[in-house]
């Protein structure tokens, strides 16, 4: 039974079966906050925001939290004149609440999930319909994706410990944004499965993202790729506040992730107009928020919602704010829903198992980019369980599953060159009913067509034999070099003249750097040299090394050295493809 536009988050069936130094980790605050308080986001130019911090400060609010490189800062008070003196200081753009409820008790001190009883799977992963339909299947014979690509699931919080998913899962790339602040505490990604009525949601897409190929239950679309949850959603009933939405882009940003999916729109306005001083500012933090991660390389996948509603064409909205009363109101296309209609992001409708649009699913010229299966879906819920849920939620984790495949076999891909590709190598889907205009090639329901699996790997080069190291490796500040082993095997003879080095290292400067491969005799073959002109973050690289004249078999090593002085990172994972 579709839920209508009340829902927050893109799921409309549930049938369950059984910048650097932009974050920092949250403390709980030394009080719960007092009744009345409101949270807002006000808005600077980047890198502007100490001023009003201070105003914030002498204006009867406190500084929640800070991202000085986006110019979002979020307070909190319970002055009902806070807005208006603080739109009047100088170097502040903007000022909006980000709510109409007040911030709960919890925001001081937020509780850790806990992690449920665990049930084992019985043996047996059955390939599934939806993944039939976008070729998974196919592709998984060919690439099942590599682990130096991590999707982040931003979304109600993920059961790391589920038998099907904990062989992906990334919990040091994990945390909670809920309330709005940083918590980098472990468990704090969790759901709560206690008292939330959608605690599976987060579970279900990232099994459908990343599942692994472990003779268990189900099989993600890209098994072979790394998970991180980062909980979006705060309190019982799961809102998705614009602070908390800003929070998880910039973190995904500056933990390097690659795709983040994002099945739900962000609370408590369906849409945001801009002729609304509080909305406005939301639209602002959320955009400049998604342009960050853009701008750190992350690919943002999001889902289209659930109201059969043309995004093209608005007119009316009578279920905002959800957080307080509904009152309907006039809405135009200036009106934006978040973050599925921020610009370059991955905008996911939702089609039946025969290619039709779901009844669900919204739709609009321009607003959809392509789309996936989203009835009926099946996969991970938490405590070892499997289910069925349905909405443009279960079809936005089959495109970022896509995505990561592409990014996995396109390392060096941008996130506009991903978008390209999504699109480029979709199937086209013709018209399904009178609402659809367009073309069979693109139109208004299905955007570039159906997300393809099979078409991101199939390269027409047969894979070769690859070995891949995933385990950590702190780099040592203007240190010792470290290394990190792959023992090869079963190659036979020596090592080809087109050796790929696969390196993914989470740095906030690479042009510290050295890189070498060093060869099981210790010849060194060197990859990258440092550059003090080379400011951006992480290396994220494939190197092609002419190693013709070295034995394949044997223990290659990949050295890191960082050479200069306040820049600190970790190699993250590399892999030898002979």
């Amino acid at each position: 039974m579709f839920l209508g536009s009340r829902s927050r988050l893109r799921t409309a069936v549930i049938a369950a079966a059984v910048g650097a130094g932009v974050l920092t980790a949250a403390t709980p605050a030394a009080a719960a906050p007092a009744a009345g308080t409101r949270a807002y986001l006000v808005i600077t130019a980047p890198g502007a925001t100490a001023g009003a911090a201070t105003a914030v400060s002498s204006n009867g609010g406190t500084v929640w939290t800070s991202y000085d490189a986006i110019g979002v800062i979020v307070a909190h008070s319970g002055a009902s004149d806070f807005a208006t003196k603080m739109r009047a200081i100088s170097g502040v753009q903007k000022v909006g609440a980000t709510r109409t409820s007040d911030v709960p008790a919890e925001a001081a001190n937020p509780p850790i999930p806990t992690s449920p009883p665990q049930t084992t799977p019985a043996a047996g992963e059955p390939v599934r319909a939806d993944m039939t339909q976008i070729g998974a299947d196919k592709a998984w014979a060919v690439n099942q994706g590599s682990s130096s690509v991590t999707v982040g699931v931003l979304d109600t919080g993920v059961d790391d410990q589920h038998a099907d998913l904990k062989p992906n899962f990334d919990a040091a790339n994990s945390a909670s944004c809920a309330y709005g602040k940083l918590d980098t505490r472990t468990g704090a990604w969790r759901a709560n499965t206690a008292t939330s009525p959608i605690s599976s949601h987060g579970t279900h897409v990232a099994g459908t993202i990343a599942a692994a190929k472990n003779n268990l239950g189900v099989v993600g679309v890209a098994p072979g790729v790394k998970i991180a949850s980062v909980r979006v959603s705060e309190g019982a009933k799961d809102f998705f506040f614009p602070e908390n939405t800003i929070c998880a882009m910039v973190f995904s940003g500056d933990r390097g992730f690659e795709v983040t999916n994002n099945s739900y729109y962000t609370d408590p306005w369906l849409f945001n107009c801009p002729d609304n001083a509080d909305q406005d500012a939301i639209l602002e933090g959320v955009k400049r928020a998604v342009a960050y991660a853009e701008g750190k390389g992350v690919l943002t996948v999001a889902a289209a919602g659930n109201e059969n509603y043309n995004l093209a064409s608005k007119s009316s909205d009578a279920t905002s704010p959800n957080d307080s009363t509904p009152t309907t109101r006039t809405v135009t296309n200036t009106c934006l829903s978040l973050p599925t209609e921020v610009s370059g992001v991955v905008s996911v409708a939702s089609i039946t198992s025969g290619n039709a649009k779901s009844s669900f699913s919204n739709y609009g010229t321009d607003k959809i980019h392509i789309a996936a299966p989203g009835d009926s879906v099946y996969s991970t819920v938490p405590g070892g369980g499997y289910g069925s849920k349905s909405g443009t939620s279960m079809a936005s984790p089959h495109v970022a599953g896509v995505a990561a495949l592409l990014k996995s076999t396109n390392p060096t891909a941008t996130p506009a060159q991903l978008r390209t590709l999504l699109a480029t190598q979709a199937d086209d889907l013709s018209c399904s009913d009178s609402r659809c205009s367009g073309t069979t090639a693109k139109n208004n329901f299905f955007g570039e067509g159906r997300a393809d699996a099979y078409a991101a790997v199939n390269t027409g080069t047969p894979p070769g034999n690859s070995f891949e190291n995933t385990n950590d490796v702190a780099i040592p500040d203007a240190g010792a070099a470290v290394t990190s082993s792959i023992t090869v095997s079963g190659v036979t003879g020596n090592a080809p003249a087109t050796l790929k080095v696969d390196v993914n290292i989470v740095h906030t400067y690479r042009g510290d750097l050295v890189i070498d491969l060093i060869a099981p005799d210790g010849t060194a073959y060197r990859l990258k040299a440092s550059s003090s002109n080379d400011s951006a973050d992480n290396v994220v690289a494939t190197y092609t090394v002419n190693a013709s004249s070295e034995v394949a078999n044997g223990t290659w090593k990949l050295q890191v050295k960082d050479v200069a002085a306040q820049d600190t990172g970790y190699l993250n994972s590399w892999k030898l493809t002979f």
